[in-house]
C-alpha cells in the first residue's frame, strides 16, 4: 500500500512538494522506521512461533496488521501515520514467517510441501494487485466530491489530537481496506489445526527451547550469513527501485501530456488536484503491471521448484535475466518516452479506464516478474535448512534482519541519493526529480542483482529429501 498512498499523505498531513527535503525525509521515514520495527518485532516473533506455537502466532499478527492498517486511515498528522505503519509493519514480518514454518509442517510429501509453498505465496501479489486495482476504484470515486463517506474521528479515541483534514481522501480509505484480512480470518480461526509436527513434539516434551545463538554455530553460520545478505539484496531491490514507481511515473510523456490535456484552462487549485488524482491514477496503472509480473514470476517459481533441484540454479533463472533487464528498465523509465502498442476500453471493469500493452508497462511486469519471485524462493529455501525448533527463528532472522532491516533501507538510499546536488553533474542537463529517482534506482537494482547472483554460488543446498509416501 505504501507506495500508492505515500505521495498524497505526505502532500495532506505534511504540505509538502513532491521531492523536497520534507517530502524525501518523510518518505524515507515511513520506509525507513516501520521496517526497523518490524526487523526487531519480526525476529522476536519468529522465537515465539518456535517457543509457543505457530497457530497463535499467524492468527495474532495477521490481526495486529489488518487493523492497524484500518487505523492508519485516520491519521490526522505524520507521527501517527508513521506509529501504524510500523504497528502494520511489525504484524507483516511476523505473519509470514509464522505462515511459512506452519505451512512447510502440513504436509510430508516433500513435492506436495513445495508446491504448496510455492502456490500459496503467489497469492501475495495476487493481495498487491488486489490493492491496486482498490486504489483505482477509490480514486475514482473520489473525483465525485462527497462521493465517499467522511472519514471522523469521535473525540473520545482521538489519543493523537489534530483533525483529519481531507476527509475523503482516497489513500486513507486505501490504507483502511486493510482490514479486510481479518474477517475471514475470524470465522475460520476456530478451525485452523496447529503443526502436527511442532505440536507433537511440544507434547512428548522433546520440543528444544530456540536460540538465536544457535544459527551462528558452525552447522548453520554459513547458511544464515549467505541467506540474510541475499534476502536483503532481494527486499533492497524491490524497496529502492520498483516500489519508487509513483515517485518516477510523473516524469514519464504520456503522463504528462494527459495532465496538460486534463488541466487545461481550469483554475490553479483545480489543475493541482487533477494534476495529483492523474498521477495517483497513473501509477495504480503500472503497479498493476507490475504485480501481475510479480505473480506470474511467483507461478513460474511455483511450477519450478519441484522441476530444478538445485536451489543455486532455480534461484538464477530469475537472476541472470533480472541482471540484464533491471537496468535497462529503470533507464527507460529516466528517459520517460512512453510507446503504446494497443488499447481497449474497459472502463465497464471496476478499477479499469483502459487495458492498454506499452513499452513501460511490459518492463515493469519485467521487473515484477524476475524480482517478485525470489520471494517466493526464499519461502521454499528456508524450512528446508533450518531444523523444526528453530525454523520459525532461522526464517525470522533471514527475512526480518537481511529483508525488513537492511533490505527496505535501501528505499531510503534511493531516496537520499535522488536529492544530492551532484546528480545534477553527472546526469543529463535539466533532468526533472522523476528522473533522478529513476536513475538512482536503475543503479541500486543493478548492484543488487549483482551481489545476489555472486552470493548465490555460496548459497548452500539443502539436504536431499524423499517422499514418505
Amino acid at each position: 500500500m505504501l507506495p500508492l498512498i505515500v505521495r498524497p499523505a505526505l502532500m495532506e498531513l505534511g504540505g509538502f512538494a513532491p521531492q523536497t527535503e520534507g517530502f524525501i525525509k518523510w518518505v524515507s521515514l515511513l520506509f525507513w522506521v516501520p521496517a526497523m520495527c518490524g526487523g526487531i518485532f519480526g525476529l522476536l516473533g519468529g522465537y515465539l512461533t518456535d517457543r509457543f506455537g505457530r497457530r497463535r502466532v499467524l492468527t495474532g499478527s495477521i490481526l495486529l496488521y489488518a487493523f492497524s492498517a484500518f487505523a492508519a486511515g485516520y491519521s490526522t498528522s505524520l507521527p501517527m501515520l508513521l506509529f501504524f505503519r510500523t504497528t502494520t509493519f511489525i504484524g507483516v514480518c511476523v505473519e509470514f514467517v509464522a505462515a511459512v514454518a506452519w505451512l512447510s509442517e502440513l504436509f510430508d510429501d516433500p513435492k506436495q510441501r513445495e508446491k504448496v509453498l510455492g502456490y500459496t505465496q503467489a497469492f501475495s501479489s495476487l493481495g498487491g494487485l488486489l490493492v491496486a486495482v482498490v486504489n483505482a476504484i477509490l480514486i475514482d470515486w473520489s473525483k465525485t466530491p462527497d462521493f465517499l463517506p467522511a472519514i471522523a474521528i469521535p473525540d473520545f479515541l482521538n489519543f493523537f489530537g489534530g483533525e483529519i483534514k481531507d476527509a475523503h481522501a482516497a489513500w486513507r480509505y486505501t490504507l483502511m481496506s486493510g482490514l479486510i484480512p481479518a474477517i475471514p480470518l475470524i470465522v475460520i480461526r476456530p478451525f485452523l489445526p496447529e503443526s502436527p509436527k511442532w505440536a507433537a513434539k511440544k507434547a512428548a516434551g522433546t520440543l528444544q527451547r530456540p536460540s538465536i545463538a544457535e544459527l551462528f554455530a558452525p552447522k548453520l553460520r554459513r547458511t544464515t550469513l549467505v541467506t540474510t545478505a541475499m534476502f536483503a539484496c532481494s527486499y533492497g531491490v524491490a524497496f529502492g527501485a520498483i516500489q519508487q514507481l509513483p515517485q518516477i511515473i510523473p516524469g514519464v510523456d504520456a503522463v504528462q501530456q494527459e495532465i496538460a490535456a486534463r488541466t487545461e484552462g481550469k483554475p490553479k487549485p483545480d489543475a493541482m488536484r487533477i494534476k495529483g488524482q492523474t498521477e495517483q491514477a497513473k501509477a495504480a496503472e503500472y503497479t498493476k503491471s507490475q504485480e501481475v509480473g510479480g505473480l506470474a514470476g511467483r507461478f513460474m517459481l511455483a511450477a519450478l521448484v519441484t522441476v530444478i533441484v538445485s536451489r543455486q540454479a532455480l534461484l538464477r533463472v530469475f537472476l541472470v535475466p533480472g541482471l540484464i533487464l533491471m537496468p535497462l528498465i529503470f533507464l527507460g523509465f529516466a528517459r520517460g518516452t512512453e510507446t503504446t502498442f494497443f488499447t481497449m476500453d474497459i472502463s465497464w471493469i471496476p478499477g479499469f479506464h483502459d487495458l492498454s500493452v506499452s513499452l513501460l508497462g511490459i518492463a515493469i511486469f519485467a521487473a515484477g516478474f524476475f524480482t517478485v519471485a525470489q520471494f517466493s524462493f526464499w519461502g521454499n529455501y528456508l524450512p528446508r535448512v533450518y531444523p523444526l525448533h528453530l525454523r520459525g527463528t532461522g526464517e525470522s532472522f533471514a527475512a526480518n534482519i537481511g529483508g525488513r532491516m537492511i533490505g527496505t533501507s535501501f528505499a531510503a538510499v534511493t531516496q537520499i541519493g535522488s536529492g544530492l546536488a551532484i546528480l545534477d553533474t553527472i546526469l543529463p542537463k535539466g533532468s526533472s526529480s522523476a528522473q533522478k529517482v529513476a536513475y538512482v534506482a536503475a543503479a541500486v537494482a543493478t548492484l543488487l542483482y549483482l551481489v545476489n547472483l555472486i552470493l548465490s554460488y555460496f548459497l548452500p543446498e539443502p539436504e536431499a529429501e524423499t517422499s514418505e509416501e
